[in-house]
């Protein structure tokens, strides 16, 4: 077990697979020298070299599409974006090349694929670089979508993502980079991404949440049991492929389900759970279910109104408080 930041984790994550495997290239706009701009790839350049940690030029329609010849060709690369927000550049490429090359070649053709995308808001970045891109990707088969809440969720997602042979998207976020936990790095990482995990048991109420939602999450219910008010916090960890098993389970034992994102309402991963998870043990639900999400506006610039705008632990336990 060591103790490392998020970014840490990013980073050993993807020390470990250059070390391992010579057929990994990590391709990203200022991921050379600079280290990226959220030092993920710090230190990786110098000991490694240019040809295996690759600066891009700024087009990321061009880099993605490129990973994806070479995914096929015997590479394994990985591939950052600097915001989750640029994969709307380079989205065809994602969402009708990557995501769907290995069922048109009717399974004969792997594609080892990872893009790693840090979205978020919380540290003012503004409308245009402040989303999580979640919901964008939710719809598309072929892809496998994982979103770390934690140091030991970055390290071994990364790990398992580099290992599979279906392309898999990493939406990290930045506000969370300097959060520290322990990640056991002799755990077998591919064992270890098996969907949502229950970060905090409870019997009043099933809290599901991703990435920065988490944490937020994990406060409100602590200030919740002073009040006598029992929360499960579950860590949905995995979009695609989406298990919603361990989540009714937590429903047949609370009876009530909050689900909390970092995204905008229509659309948002929470209204499949919910939908998924009702569909299958509607008898179980108590009080009608409850979604926390993202205001219908951009994110703003201004903190006070980001601020405002962002999921807070008080919204959680007012959310909560309105439900029981």
């Amino acid at each position: 077990m060591q103790k490392m930041t998020y970014r840490e984790a990013i980073v050993a994550a993807q020390r470990d697979a250059l070390a391992n495997n010579s057929d990994i290239i990590i391709m990203g706009e200022d991921i050379g020298e600079p280290g990226s701009p959220f030092k993920t790839t710090q230190g990786l350049y110098e000991e490694f070299g240019k040809d295996r940690v690759r600066d891009t030029p700024i087009s990321e329609n061009a880099f993605v599409g490129a990973a994806l010849g070479m995914a096929i060709t015997g590479y394994r690369p990985i591939v950052e974006l600097m915001f989750s927000d640029f994969m709307a550049v380079c989205f065809d490429q994602i969402v009708n090349s990557i995501a769907k090359h290995r069922f048109m070649c009717g399974g004969h053709v792997d594609v080892p694929l990872v893009i790693r995308a840090m979205g978020g808001g919380g540290v003012r970045f503004g409308a245009q670089h402040s989303q999580t891109g979640e919901t964008w990707l939710f719809p598309f088969p072929g892809l496998k979508v994982y979103c770390p809440a934690t140091p030991s969720d970055a390290y071994h997602m990364l790990k398992a993502a580099v290992d599979d042979v279906n392309p898999v998207v990493i939406l990290e976020h930045k506000a969370l980079m300097s959060s520290s936990g322990m990640v056991d790095t002799d755990t077998d990482s591919a064992n270890s991404i098996h969907g949502p995990e229950v970060m905090l048991e409870g019997s009043d109420v099933t809290v599901v949440a991703s990435l920065a939602m988490v944490n937020r999450s994990l406060e409100a219910a602590e200030k919740l049991q002073e009040e006598g008010i029992s929360a499960e916090v579950i860590n949905i960890r995995v979009l695609r492929p989406l298990d919603t098993r361990l989540i009714l389970d937590s429903l047949k034992k609370t009876g009530a389900i909050l689900t909390v994102e970092e995204n905008h309402q229509c659309g948002g991963w929470g209204a499949e759970v919910i939908s998924q998870v009702l569909t299958q043990g509607f008898d179980y639900i108590e009080t009608p279910p409850g979604r926390i999400t993202l205001p219908d506006w951009p994110m703003p610039h201004s903190p006070p109104l980001e601020d405002n705008t962002i999921p807070s632990s008080d919204k959680i336990i007012s959310a909560v408080k309105q439900m029981l």
